[in-house]
């Protein structure tokens, strides 16, 4: 089987490959296009693909997908499914304006079965070809919102939201096991996108579990269980991550005492930045600076 780069008629304006860092690269490829009417072959492809319409207007295209050829217009906030393995083409008639997300099957498998305690079903892609899913575009759009920032920070808001994005894939098209954890549907990527921004805004500042729970709209048990099960990491640990981000970014300024970065990034002092630098880096500050 192919993967789906290997036949783009046109090259991608941005691709998170190029930007992000391996761990948040390694959960899904998201490619934007603005692309003329063109076509692509029918292959057997390796990834599941979904395509997420950014037009303002309704678009035709058109998808074979094994022996079924669909004719049809492609709505605002609406998603088009191709699941790995099945052969499938594509031909739109009009300039495209398209977020394209390409997610390994054992990563989506992993993914649900893992850390969310679900189930995909072995045809669940299959049968769903397009359906109307605003709360999935958005999530898709953060995305590609955190790949065109390129600030400091925004590696770890790109792998936060890709997981939120992967989360609310599975929750719309995956089977519950009998054991699986409750995820409300109410709980759109707006509300983890809010928690998130409250992290950028005060990231130099006391950040308590009650507060970030309180942005969350949720009791700070719920919170704390819901984040670590939905990022993959504790609402500490996250944190941390986004505070040595920017203290990456302060170290390049040649000269500021490393004591003063660790209070404006949050730290304790000094020696708290440099443990949790050398956790996550593997690097003290000091070998950090002396590297760039």
């Amino acid at each position: 089987m192919v993967s789906y780069q290997d036949v783009y008629p046109s090259p991608a304006i941005l691709r998170s490959f190029d930007i992000v860092r391996p761990r948040a690269a390694e959960l899904l490829n998201l490619e934007y296009f603005e692309a003329e009417p063109a076509r692509m072959p029918h292959e057997v492809f390796s990834q599941h693909l979904l395509l997420l319409n950014l037009r303002e207007t309704p678009m035709r295209v058109e998808n074979w997908r094994d022996a079924t050829h669909r004719d049809f217009i492609f709505l605002p906030n609406e998603i088009v499914l191709t699941p790995a393995g099945i052969r499938s083409g594509w031909y739109w008639h009009e300039r495209s304006k398209v977020i394209v997300i390409t997610i390994m099957p054992d990563v989506l498998y992993c993914c649900a079965t893992s850390e969310l305690g679900l189930v995909l079903g072995a045809r669940q892609l299959r049968d769903t070809p397009q359906a109307m899913d605003a709360d999935l575009c958005q999530s898709g759009a953060m995305l590609l919102d955190a790949l065109r920032t390129r600030a400091i920070g925004s590696e770890v808001m790109y792998e936060s939201l890709a997981r939120i994005f992967l989360v609310k894939l599975i929750q719309h098209y995956g089977e519950l096991r009998s054991e699986a954890l409750d995820f409300s549907r109410g709980f759109t990527a707006s509300h983890y996108k809010r928690v998130l921004d409250y992290v950028a805004e005060r990231f130099g500042e006391l950040i308590t579990i009650e507060e970030m729970a309180r942005v969350a709209g949720l009791s700070p048990a719920h919170f704390s269980r819901r984040f670590k099960e939905v990022l993959g990491d504790s609402p500490y640990q996250f944190v941390m991550d986004y505070r040595v981000e920017q203290a990456k970014r302060m170290l390049s300024e040649q000269g500021r005492p490393t004591a003063d970065i660790a209070l404006a990034c949050g730290f304790a002092d000094q020696a708290h930045l440099s443990r949790i630098f050398k956790r996550l880096t593997e690097y003290t500050p000091r070998a950090f600076r002396s590297s760039r």
